[in-house]
């Protein structure tokens, strides 16, 4: 078989290498995107937006369970899981087309089929059409090769089929019994999604906190939070074993602070993070070498130890952001221009789609004590906010770190209604070097969530 030569080959169809292939092909260069299964890549398929479609079902469901608070007579409610899903599946449906529409329309040739290296520059690639297979070279190769969830090494664990969040959002049934393992972002979302469709849920985390990296108080408002929704919570917890099948029964030994408990589920999803998909496609023969962990070596202009060869996104090591990897587009973009953009000192934002929210931009105090970096702290409750009083939602706070030297913002937090998009403002002041007094003295329109920031600047 010959093969067939492409000026570039993106392998994996996620956020960055999607906008790459596109770029590329808008501007006439012969470019084809292998993936293997998911148009679009996770986010569209299985990872952000359908969580997010399926947290906001809940929220709405969470909302008519207490219709009284709001002078609403109140109604009987229950969860229609497969209804939920097929939501969710209707939109995913929506974005597949929309893909394939801008693949169509730049140019951009994208291949559904599974590719592994068979030299430098040299790709097999096995159709999941059944058509076999094509050999593909190309002057430039960029891996976007995204994570998978990983299993703990936990005793019979792995034999019980516990859930993914892939799994998860195909169910159309309701746990009766959840248990969540992982206090990341991940399964706290789903846990209080799962729990407001009227699963009884357990969270189970190792670690002294919820949130492990985010600043005591982040946590302890969220763990609150989680109380206050019959969310049952185990940390500085480690299961010791596990038996049965998830779905229709397991058994559970867990180790924690007061004791070994046994905990009885119907089903268990796995959280505790992922797994880079770097394994079993030759990279080795591309001449790409990967950290002690699996990911993949780059330096902060995203190229790999293999000339022409880039990464991009998670399988790089990059914060498992979607926003993220679409910079790393960005910056492979500009330098195949003949730029000097770098990932270095990027400001990451990041919200976790709990409902209040929790937003965070910059350092945490935490981390600015570890760093020796010097910080006024100004911090607000959310009921300060007059908007919360009109919606009823007066859970959690804001907080902002300012640099004393020069009063630029350099950290913010909040949990609360719209977080995500208050810390937007905030983080357009920070990548603006505004001092905090622009807020502060900001005419900001009443009542929203982001007028908060006038009196938070003024604490």
């Amino acid at each position: 078989m010959s093969n067939e030569r492409y000026e570039n080959v993106i392998i994996g169809s996620g956020e960055g290498g999607k906008y790459l292939a596109w770029h590329l092909g808008k501007s006439g260069q012969r470019t084809v995107v292998v993936e293997r299964r998911w148009v679009g890549g996770s986010c569209p398929n299985v990872n952000c937006l359908p969580s997010k479609n399926e947290i906001h079902s809940a929220k709405v469901g969470y909302l008519a369970h207490h219709a009284t608070k709001f002078g609403i007579p109140a109604i009987s409610v229950s969860s229609d899981i497969a209804a939920v899903r097929q939501r969710k599946r209707e939109m995913v449906e929506g974005l597949i087309v929309m893909h394939l529409e801008r693949y169509k329309a730049t140019g951009a040739e994208l291949v559904m089929g599974e590719a592994k290296f068979t030299a430098l520059k040299t790709l097999d690639v096995h159709l999941n059409d059944g058509g076999g297979s094509r050999t593909l070279t190309a002057e430039r190769i960029f891996l976007n090769l995204g994570t998978h969830a990983s299993i703990p090494s936990v005793p019979g664990l792995r034999e019980t089929s516990p859930l993914t969040n892939i799994d998860l959002l195909e169910l159309d049934r309701l746990p009766e019994h959840l248990i969540v393992i992982g206090g990341g972002y991940v399964g706290l979302e789903f846990a209080q999604a799962y729990r407001r469709f009227g699963s009884k849920v357990t969270v189970i985390h190792n670690g002294s906190q919820l949130l492990t990296g985010q600043d005591p108080d982040v946590a302890t408002e969220i763990h609150q939070i989680f109380t206050t929704e019959d969310i049952d919570v185990l940390i500085s917890s480690e299961i010791v074993s596990v038996r049965g099948l998830s779905g229709t029964g397991v058994h559970l030994i867990v180790r924690t602070p007061s004791g070994d408990k046994t905990i009885q589920a119907s089903d268990i999803l796995i959280a505790t993070g992922r797994t880079p998909n770097t394994a079993g496609i030759g990279l080795e023969l591309a001449g790409v070498e990967l950290d002690r962990r699996g990911y993949i070596k780059v330096n902060d202009r995203l190229e790999t130890t293999a000339q022409n060869v880039w990464a991009i996104g998670e399988s790089a090591g990059s914060p498992q952001f979607t926003h993220i990897s679409l910079d790393d587009f960005r910056v492979i973009r500009d330098n195949l221009a003949g730029g000097n953009r770098s990932t270095r000192d990027r400001l990451v934002p990041y919200c976790l789609f709990t409902d209040p929210q929790l937003a965070h931009v910059g350092l945490t105090e935490t981390e600015a004590k570890r760093l020796g970096v010097a910080v006024r702290v100004a911090k607000l409750p959310v009921a300060a906010v007059l908007r919360t009083r009109t919606t009823g939602e007066t859970r959690g706070f804001l907080k902002a770190l300012i640099d004393p030297n020069d009063n630029r913002i350099i950290g913010f937090t909040m949990i609360g209604p719209e977080a995500g998009e208050v810390m937007a403002v905030v983080q357009m002041a920070m990548l603006a070097g505004f001092p905090y007094t622009v807020l502060r003295d900001a005419v900001l329109t009443h009542p929203t969530m982001a007028e908060g920031l006038n009196p938070l600047f003024s604490v």
